[in-house]
């Protein structure tokens, strides 16, 4: 009888992972010893998935065929790239054999997601109806980022996405990857046949859950929650790619679109403004970004160094300066010139100088933005910026803590008060 050895192991890894040669390879992953075992819920799989600790961290491990493995790896590497909410990649081992030398199964192995949760584990105790609608909110909002990005999932289930709890509502994760397919964009057949996919598939696992009493809620209850997937990803799907047309006054319009984006958790990089021959109407399309894209944008055009709500909110008013100008076919740079000429210092100018250690002044005009959306909003109309700044200055900014005077304060001569 042979015994085998870690040389007999081929391991592919984007980075060295030690802990990984210290583990029974030589063992089938269903007869692993608890010693090696991190006691995790784990769902449903078709395949034998175990969850190992090694050096301080979590991962899981999945037994799989040797192709599929390796292309699963490259999928969720290049989906971690792409910034999509997945499982990180680890490694792909192959070359695994038993005691007696025959060959065992390849493995893929992915970093475990902190805090997440499979789905049947939500329903550990009995679950409300309105949970079940809330983690198909978040399995809709998933799939609708990775059609974004041209990912055709192929597999759509709750079985295939763990997730975390985002006060009170849930975040989605791709955990399965084995069946997807990465294009530049997808058909609208492509992206139905995952849809519907999904809610037959959901439709099945919650009557699974309904079975085992974990979920009070009868067959009508249970296919509308299986429903919900496709009405939420309709709507989502819409107010992210649809273009919509509007007078050119209306620029408060705009800024309603993107803000109703934002509160859909997406952020928008750029918006493709075109206007008709007269010059009358605006015709607006969002696009979809990567966290982190507005503070480099905004440095990049403005030199002004802003955190990424701030960046947001001042980009989507450059945005709106350029619908309304008409300038969309000009060199960004020299629009944003203008934009911070026009639009941002006269703000700054306008507030006196007694009060400019109130806030910084990013946040300063950002706050004047949402008192304009406030009051165009009230008024039905797009009430002007300098109308907005002389309201904001009179009635909010004297209100307003003198935040530049609070820093270098020896919080240590404050009175503490007991709770």
């Amino acid at each position: 009888m042979s015994t085998p050895t870690a040389a007999s192991l081929q391991i592919t890894a984007a980075r060295p992972y030690p802990g990984l040669l210290d583990l029974p390879w030589e063992i089938p992953l269903e007869e692993w010893p608890e010693e090696h075992l991190a006691a995790l819920p784990r769902g449903i799989s078709r395949h034998i998935v175990r969850f190992v600790r090694i050096g301080g961290r979590v991962i899981a491990v999945k037994e799989t065929n040797a192709d599929i493995a390796h292309r699963e790896y490259r999928m969720l590497r290049m989906l971690n790239r792409l910034d999509v909410p997945s499982v990180a990649p680890v490694a792909v081992i192959t070359g695994r054999v038993d005691a007696d030398g025959e060959p065992l199964n390849a493995v893929l192995v992915t970093r475990h997601l902190q805090y997440s949760l499979p789905y049947r584990a939500l329903y550990s105790q009995t679950l409300r109806p309105d949970t079940a609608k809330r983690a198909v909110d978040a399995l809709a909002v998933l799939l609708v980022k990775l059609h974004l990005l041209g990912f055709y999932w192929g597999d759509v289930s709750l079985s295939n996405t763990l997730f975390r709890r985002d006060a009170g509502a849930f975040a989605a994760y791709l955990v399965d990857a084995e069946t997807g397919e990465l294009y530049d964009e997808l058909s609208t057949g492509q992206r139905d046949y995952d849809l519907d996919l999904a809610r037959t598939n959901i439709a099945g696992e919650l009557m699974d859950v309904v079975a085992s009493e974990a979920l009070d809620a009868d067959m009508d209850e249970v296919i509308a929650i299986a429903d919900r997937i496709v009405s939420r990803y309709r709507a989502l799907w819409v107010e992210l790619t649809e273009a919509e047309s509007f007078e050119r006054g209306d620029r408060w319009r705009v800024e309603a679109r993107i803000r109703r984006l934002n509160d859909l958790g997406f952020d928008v990089g750029e918006l493709a403004i075109t206007t008709d021959i007269d010059g009358t109407s605006v015709r607006i399309e969002p696009k979809v970004v990567d966290a982190g894209h507005h503070s480099r944008r905004l440095l990049r055009l403005t030199g002004l160094d802003a955190e990424e709500n701030q960046a947001r909110r001042l980009l989507n008013d450059l945005d709106s300066y350029t619908a309304a100008t008409g300038r969309q076919g000009e060199d960004e740079e020299i629009v944003a010139h203008d934009w911070m000429a026009d639009v941002f210092e006269p703000v700054q100018r306008a507030v006196p100088r007694e009060m400019r250690g109130k806030l910084e002044a990013a946040e300063l005009f950002h706050e004047v933005l949402e008192h304009r959306w406030y009051l165009s909003e009230r008024a039905g109309r797009d009430v002007g910026l300098e109308e907005a700044v002389n309201s904001y200055v009179v009635g909010v900014l004297p209100q307003k803590p003198d935040e530049r005077a609070v820093l270098g304060v020896d919080t240590q001569s404050f009175r503490v008060i007991a709770d």
